[in-house]
């Protein structure tokens, strides 16, 4: 699975018709409708706001009033060959005068969702670890070596890390050090 690495907006015109693609990285189902809210009051005069997500086993799309299986399904078909997850991608259409078709609207929802994906960056996702431990000033050093860069640490008596790190890590981890807390966790590499 992949992920975008940041939010992107890509333009494309097709026959006098504006498609505006805005990915947008999403954690869970509640960020869905504000987003979708935003880009409404973003692109207030436009014809229509199609979209698909997928968040894990989520996935929905819409047509939004464009004929139906025209949009929503092949924005949703692009997203699942990039193989993407916790991606909202909602294609902003401007009518511009002339009709596409069936065919064309897949066609061109379809483009305008490849070409802007080739505008962002991917990340891996892969099944990982939170993983939250105290250790002494002494031995920051020592588990920085192990954990690389993907941590953040906060200053106590101790310092407290919060690691993101794949199944060998956490049981090197688990070995040499008090582990406070545990949680399985996607994570991006």
């Amino acid at each position: 699975m992949k992920s975008i690495k940041e939010n992107t907006t890509n333009k494309i015109e097709i026959n006098k018709s504006i498609f505006i693609t805005e990915l947008i990285k999403v954690k869970d189902k509640d960020e869905i409708n504000k987003y979708l809210e935003e880009i409404k009051n973003k692109y207030k005069d436009a014809t229509h706001y199609c979209y698909a997500y997928i968040i894990d086993d989520l996935k929905k799309s819409s047509d939004d009033g464009e004929p139906g299986g025209t949009a929503g399904v092949p924005i949703m078909d692009t997203l699942n060959k990039a193989n993407l997850n916790y991606i909202l991608c909602i294609v902003i259409r401007y009518f511009g005068g002339i009709k596409l078709g069936t065919g064309g609207l897949v066609r061109a929802y379809r483009k305008s969702v490849t070409e802007a994906l080739t505008q962002t960056e991917l990340n891996e996702l892969i099944n990982g670890y939170e993983i939250i431990l105290e250790t002494s000033y002494d031995k920051q050093k020592d588990l920085e070596y192990i954990i690389k860069d993907n941590y953040k640490k906060e200053y106590k008596e101790n310092v407290i890390y919060t690691i993101e790190c794949n199944k060998d890590i956490k049981e090197q981890l688990e070995k040499n050090y008090k582990i406070k807390n545990i949680k399985e966790k996607v994570i991006e590499r």
